[in-house]
């Protein structure tokens, strides 16, 4: 039979196939090769074989990611930086960030408006999870998904608000679970939601460039897809985008590139220039 990995408790996997749920032991051979949530595996005593993944996270430990919705608020005052590194880490592991702009309880219109202008290349969500209408998010979620995020912005409370029209009875444990925070980030449990599942965790909150070690200086801009227009007016094919003749540098005095978008790719550059790979 083939399953989905949707707990791991040390050696003991919690396999879903076909709504019902097998607590398994790997095989050796499993074992050594390591065993993620989010994995598609073969089994009948034990897990025999792991399926081909997509991608693989480290923190918290998954594999086949589909989708992460990264949140941002009104306050506190959001760190697109941080958004930027989301959305490249997404590019590089093939999984489609989508944005949620939580607390619209408390924010006005400009502050959507601007966010929807500076990433009109990507889909935005608007809600509130105070209010406990998430259904707007709920319905995207399909696949395997998982909320990511700077602190405070309201992922916890989003995770609640969605398990709890779920009916999940043991809400209450993974509350406990989602505020803990960093002591349980190691641990990843996936939950049915929808045509999807949602994984139980507010991680992916604190990301430094160890994940676009494998991006020179010279491709960062290529996951700037608002850049595509005026990287093609550069002089330079090797064009960094900081002075001269530079399309994406017009681009942005005539409005067609987000100064937002620009200034966040100048703070990223130089973290790239400073890390060891230069």
């Amino acid at each position: 039979m083939t399953g989905l990995v949707v707990k791991k408790n040390a050696n003991l996997f919690t396999v879903e196939c076909e709504g019902k749920t097998y607590s398994l032991m790997p095989s050796g051979k499993t074992k050594a090769k390591g065993i993620y949530v989010g994995d598609s595996v073969d089994f009948n005593e034990v897990i025999e074989n792991v399926h081909k993944r997509k991608n693989i996270l480290i923190r918290p430990p998954m594999a086949n990611l589909d989708k992460i919705f990264i949140v941002i608020a009104p306050s506190p005052k959001p760190d697109f930086v941080l958004v930027d590194k989301i959305i490249i880490y997404c590019h590089l592991n093939d999984i489609q960030p989508i944005i949620v702009i939580n607390k619209t309880d408390i924010s006005d219109e400009q502050f959507i408006a601007e966010v929807k202008k500076d990433y009109c290349d990507y889909e935005i969500i608007s809600l509130s999870a105070k209010s406990g209408n998430v259904d707007n998010l709920e319905e995207k979620i399909q696949g395997i998904c998982a909320l990511a995020g700077q602190s405070a912005v309201g992922k916890s409370s989003l995770i609640n608000a969605i398990f709890k029209s779920e009916g999940f009875t043991e809400i209450g444990d993974l509350s406990a679970k989602i505020e803990r925070g960093k002591q349980t980030t190691r641990l990843v449990s996936l939950y049915k939601v929808g045509q999807g599942y949602l994984a139980d965790t507010a991680g992916f909150s604190l990301l430094d460039l160890s994940f676009v070690s494998d991006i020179t200086k010279e491709e960062l801009a290529s996951y700037y897809p608002d850049f595509l227009q005026g990287r093609e007016r550069c002089k330079y094919r090797s064009c960094l985008h900081e002075g001269g003749e530079c399309g994406v540098i017009s681009g942005v005095k005539t409005g067609q590139i987000s100064l937002r978008r620009y200034q966040n790719y100048l703070k990223i550059l130089q973290e790239l220039k400073q890390s060891k790979k230069y």
